[in-house]
């Protein structure tokens, strides 16, 4: 069995989740949309309504969190919305309005958020073959919530969110937590992801057997970037990458 892997090359199969199996960006635009709405429906002045989404998008680009602090990511992004509403309106508003945000935001986005029946059939036949594991950076409470949503736990092997451990990608020591957890090697492994900084990035300081870097909006590569190995439009497209390496 061993000789076969030797022979196949690849073994295991490492995924990134939020834009990459899942379509993130997408289910925060609905979220957003919804959050117009509410704040419509509140009578907040429309042409203030289109600002305090924005802010609270770049204060969410932007985040930092700590939770040695003792608050919840949910208390933070919370705070996103109050002061997001507070700098577009000059005053301090209700902080009701704020969680009420807050929450339809969150809670839209868990909705709409799903592994569709075509990525998850995929997943079903590459896992008759190879070892997948999900390898994903973000808050800890965040990231679970979503595994949950799309229910695809039991699809990998190995799940590991970054905020769970002292270092997320790209850094090497959370790769060779998953290499080590998942008893598999760097060059029996592929990384799959959307971003060149964390995922592909992430995957050559790893040494894995190759990065593939999932471009669905099919962007240039950008100038001083990583090269992957290979480029795909989704993770539908991966079979022409394990043919080529097999």
């Amino acid at each position: 069995m061993w000789n076969m892997m030797e022979s196949r090359g690849v073994s295991s199969i490492i995924f990134d989740l939020d834009n990459t199996l899942v379509d993130t960006a997408g289910a925060g635009r609905i979220a957003i949309e919804k959050v117009c709405e509410l704040l419509n429906s509140m009578h907040v002045q429309e042409s203030h309504i289109k600002d305090i989404c924005h802010r609270f998008l770049r204060k969410l680009l932007h985040e930092s969190f700590d939770p040695s602090e003792g608050k919840t990511i949910d208390d933070v992004r919370i705070h996103h919305w109050y002061e997001a509403l507070q700098e577009t309106q000059g005053t301090d508003p209700d902080p009701a309005l704020a969680n009420s945000c807050y929450d339809t935001w969150k809670n839209t986005r868990l909705q709409v958020l799903t592994l569709t029946p075509e990525v998850r059939s995929f997943l079903e036949e590459l896992r008759k073959n190879y070892k997948l594991l999900l390898l994903t950076n973000g808050d800890t409470q965040t990231q679970w919530e979503k595994i949950e949503a799309v229910r695809c736990e039991g699809l990998f092997s190995l799940v590991v969110v970054g905020g769970d451990h002292p270092e997320q990608k790209p850094a090497l020591s959370i790769f060779t937590h998953c290499f080590e957890s998942a008893g598999v090697r760097p060059k029996d492994c592929i990384m799959v992801g959307d971003s060149l900084s964390t995922d592909i990035q992430g995957g050559i300081n790893a040494r894995v057997r190759a990065t593939v870097w999932i471009n669905s909006d099919c962007k240039s590569l950008p100038q001083d970037s990583v090269t992957p190995d290979y480029t795909v439009p989704s993770v539908l497209n991966l079979n022409d990458v394990l043919l080529e390496l097999s």
